[in-house]
């Protein structure tokens, strides 16, 4: 790869991290999982404006996925994105709240225990 290259990969990576919306998604999936549904009731958003920022996350490849009948659960590719994240904060010196506990529950089986 190419110096040039590198640098438009990182600089890809950076760009879709810097919107506050995922920032806030990468926090709540935390070092977990989680489905559309309970990121929807975390965050309190429409579906399609979620959608669209998952899907961003995807295509850079900081989320996989795992499917589970119709439920799909979110996850962070790399410790490293949370890690980034944390220390983008320190910079600025703002604390960051991790979310560990979900608030809210939703209907997918991992909510209701089926």
């Amino acid at each position: 790869m190419s110096k040039d290259n590198t640098y438009d990969h990182v600089g890809s990576l950076l760009r879709v991290l810097g919107h506050p919306m995922r920032i806030r998604i990468l926090l709540e999936i935390g070092s977990g999982e989680a489905c559309v549904c309970h990121l929807k009731a975390q965050l309190g958003i429409r579906q399609a404006y979620l959608s669209q920022h998952l899907m961003a996350l995807r295509e850079e490849g900081v989320l996989k996925t795992n499917r589970e009948g119709r439920f799909i659960y979110y996850r962070i590719a790399s410790q490293k994105t949370l890690d980034l994240i944390t220390a983008a904060a320190q910079i600025r010196n703002v604390s960051l709240e991790t979310i560990n506990a979900r608030k809210k529950a939703c209907d997918c089986p991992k909510c209701c225990g089926d």
